[in-house]
């Protein structure tokens, strides 16, 4: 996907983003130094136009054991890692009671001996048909006001979670179940601390955007995958600086600067911000005029050059 990338003509930087300045243009931001979070490097970059991909993270209960075995058994993906080895066919448990925890249970019943759903709760908040798919499946046992206490397994540095402290949160009861395991669906953060007060958010603080254009609050900037999207993630990751126009051109090119990971939205917000760079540049040629010209060429007999391309 990189080489793909490249190929195309973009310029992936690996740095991390520490600042935006979004109130002017062209857009400005400045990078982190390599492995430094914490320092700013002086440089001041632009960009005419912006894509917001920076995702979102999901939460943790920070329990004993869990940084330990994170990993090596406990994750927040079930997607991305329940058909490892280590997971199939054996005893796995999903925290939460959400729709997402309803789809990571369902999913891991196709690997695992059995899976069960820890809900905090007296009662799943997932939708009536998540829930009566959840509660009908064989594989599936369900603990009702039940919490995690502590995770446990094999020791030394490549040791696997093997068992799960639980707690009845009405009796008090705590028990040790067998769980080779844990998978977190308790909800994510989005990673827009970049730009609170600047764009848009909503409650939870996931950008609002133009459903089906991905524009945010300011003209220019673009927002896609799981950091304007609460319902559907799983991004397929990406980064880099794309070049809108012929970089050998004598006029400034206006620069396409993407902010990390995209999804299918991305490639939205990707033709949006290139629609959108276009209209901001008079010397771009209307491609669609182009296509009229070209049609009405052929009509009074002259042949497009591209009709003759041996290859078409």
């Amino acid at each position: 996907m990189r080489a793909q990338s490249e190929a195309c003509g973009t310029e992936i930087i690996s740095q991390t983003v520490a600042k935006v300045d979004l109130k002017s243009k062209p857009f400005k931001y400045w990078l982190h130094p390599m492995g430094d979070d914490e320092e700013i490097e002086e440089e001041e970059h632009t960009a005419d136009s912006i894509i917001i991909a920076t995702g979102a993270k999901a939460r943790r209960l920070d329990l004993p054991g869990e940084t330990k075995y994170w990993g090596n058994g406990v994750s927040a993906c079930a997607v991305c890692d329940g058909s490892l080895p280590i997971f199939r066919d054996q005893p796995l448990v999903v925290i939460g009671g959400g729709d997402s925890a309803v789809e990571e249970a369902l999913y891991l019943t196709k690997k695992a001996k059995k899976v069960t759903v820890l809900v905090r709760r007296d009662k799943l908040r997932a939708g009536r048909t998540n829930a009566r798919r959840l509660t009908t499946h064989p594989k599936i046992e369900i603990k009702y006001n039940t919490s995690p206490v502590e995770i446990k397994g094999d020791e030394g540095k490549t040791g696997l979670m093997t068992e799960l402290v639980i707690k009845n949160t009405v009796t008090k009861e705590e028990q040790t179940i067998e769980a080779k395991g844990l998978f977190y669906a308790v909800g994510h953060d989005p990673a827009t601390g970049l730009f609170k007060d600047q764009l848009d958010m909503d409650e939870d603080g996931y950008l609002i955007t133009t459903p089906g254009e991905g524009k945010t609050s300011i003209e220019g900037v673009f927002a896609a995958g799981d950091v304007q999207d609460k319902r559907y993630r799983q991004a397929i990751t990406s980064a880099g600086k794309y070049t809108f126009r012929d970089p050998s051109s004598s006029k400034r090119s206006p620069t396409l600067h993407i902010l990390t990971s995209c999804t299918g939205s991305g490639c939205v917000a990707a033709l949006e911000a290139e629609k959108w760079l276009a209209e901001q540049d008079d010397s771009v040629d209307n491609e669609l005029e182009t296509e009229n010209q070209a049609e009405k060429s052929q009509v009074n007999g002259v042949v497009p050059e591209y009709r003759s391309n041996p290859l078409l």
